[in-house]
């Protein structure tokens, strides 16, 4: 199942278990895990891309290996809010793990998460070299730090995965 929103998607999971983050690329995805509670979202690791069969195999085994709950991954919208080649990739993607997993996934609106992975990098001085290892699986980060702020926000107000 996947979701556009994050009340549909929160009502599917369980109270406690580990998210994972994905920031899909066309040659790498970038993987970021957070905490059972929720609470935040640490970079895990990048996946080089090789055909859909390989991909998914290698990030099944990261998300069993995890025991995750869930997937947030980028949806890459242009500027204006619409959807280009890019984002119909990404939900391409998502429609083919679906047949391999029955992981609830939501997609979150990944704008200038890359931006801001880098320009964290950049602030702690990280090489040049260091930063293009990172950069994936650190804005995965930003977009599931991102999707768990939404979802703490929900629990508060009462709604969500409670």
């Amino acid at each position: 199942m996947s979701f556009d929103q994050a009340e549909e998607f929160a009502a599917t999971l369980p109270p406690a278990g580990a998210l994972a983050g994905l920031d899909l690329g066309t040659k790498t995805i970038g993987v970021a895990i957070s905490d059972i509670l929720r609470g935040v979202a640490t970079p895990a690791l990048t996946i080089r891309r090789e055909k859909f069969t390989k991909d998914a195999e290698a990030l099944l085994k990261i998300l069993a290996e995890r025991r995750v709950a869930g997937i947030v991954i980028g949806l890459p919208r242009n500027m204006d809010g619409s959807e280009g080649p890019r984002a119909q990739s990404t939900r391409a993607f998502v429609r083919n793990l679906a047949a391999l997993s029955p992981l609830p996934v939501l997609f979150w609106d990944e704008r200038l998460s890359t931006v801001a992975a880098e320009r964290a990098l950049l602030e702690a001085d990280t090489s040049r070299k260091r930063r293009s290892e990172v950069i994936d699986h650190v804005a995965a980060g930003f977009i599931l730090q991102g999707a768990l702020d939404r979802l703490a926000h929900l629990r508060r107000r009462g709604g969500g995965d409670e």
